[in-house]
């Protein structure tokens, strides 16, 4: 066990979860400069179990917008409630980081802010642009929320609409890789996502390449919530049908006692054989495995990006 780490668990865990110790000077570099401009990344908020390995490769995903989030996702560790007023200050920050990590891949995620007028969108605009204004050859990546306009008198959300407007901003910024991520089967969706919609997620998606057809996009499905095999391949087919470049697959790990219970722990060697039913489906790359996030080594997508 010398070097490594066991996850803790709600209940013990398969024996291929482990991870190794954080160390490495770019692990600290990483640290140090979090720390130093105060900044938030959802590899700590959502206690990610890829952060040492990130890290130790000088990468991170920054978390613009605050740390609460609006909603309520009963897998996520990220704190809901009541969000408070937006820092501005923090679009530099990110900037500053960027550049003294000489990042050439970056990936910038927020928490949802139904609160705000548009969701957030033009605070992802400004933060790339004052990313490119400090290094202009670094590739971005979004990580972005539905950016759903509510209809208030539907609880059920069905007729719920993408704000188009907040999704051309975002697009507008030259951004190199937009990722939403569906994160469950549909038949579970609402039993995990309470304040999400299945369909709009995909109709997003497809959206993106609707606008701009150059940009590439990328999503993630969360497993272990009770999802068969033949939902897996049929969400994932789902998501190719609307043109979904990257796709991530990773297991769900439980927080804590009040998140959603995990109900199956997936083999390696099972992740092995959706990423190749992945691929000759049409994705032009697939992160698979158990401790795989949808952020997990985002850098390695650089090459595939013109």
């Amino acid at each position: 066990m010398s070097g490594l780490i066991q996850i803790k668990p709600q209940r013990r865990h398969p024996d291929w979860f482990k991870i190794k110790f954080p160390s490495g000077e770019s692990y600290g570099k990483v640290k140090g400069l979090v720390k130093t401009n105060r900044l938030r990344t959802i590899c700590e908020e959502a206690k990610c179990p890829n952060l040492s390995e990130c890290w130790s490769h000088g990468t991170a995903t920054f978390l613009i917008l605050g740390d609460t989030c609006t909603r309520y996702c009963g897998y996520c560790n990220v704190k809901t409630g009541k969000p408070e007023e937006v820092d501005f200050s923090e679009l530099k920050k990110v900037a500053d980081a960027v550049k003294k990590l000489n990042l050439k891949y970056v990936v910038i995620t927020s928490v949802t802010r139904d609160d705000l007028g548009d969701g957030g969108a033009s605070i992802y605009v400004d933060t790339i642009k004052e990313i490119r204004k400090l290094n202009r050859n670094c590739k971005v990546e979004l990580l972005i929320p539905d950016f759903r306009l509510r209809n208030k008198d539907n609880k059920n959300n069905r007729d719920d609409k993408i704000s188009i407007d907040a999704l051309k901003k975002v697009i507008g910024a030259r951004v190199d890789v937009l990722g939403h991520n569906i994160e469950a089967v549909r038949r579970i969706f609402l039993k995990v996502r309470k304040g999400g919609n299945y369909d709009l997620s995909l109709q997003l998606l497809k959206t993106i390449k609707k606008i701009n057809k150059k940009i590439k996009t990328k999503s993630g499905i969360i497993l272990g919530l009770g999802e068969t095999k033949e939902e897996i391949i049929e969400t994932m087919q789902e998501l190719r049908d609307n043109d979904v470049d990257f796709l991530t697959l990773g297991q769900y790990l439980q927080p804590s006692e009040k998140h959603v219970k995990i109900e199956k722990y997936y083999k390696p060697e099972e992740f092995g054989e959706l990423k190749e039913i992945g691929l000759k489906m049409g994705f032009r790359h697939v992160e698979a495995g158990p401790l795989v996030r949808s952020s997990y080594r985002a850098d390695r997508l650089d090459s595939m990006i013109e």
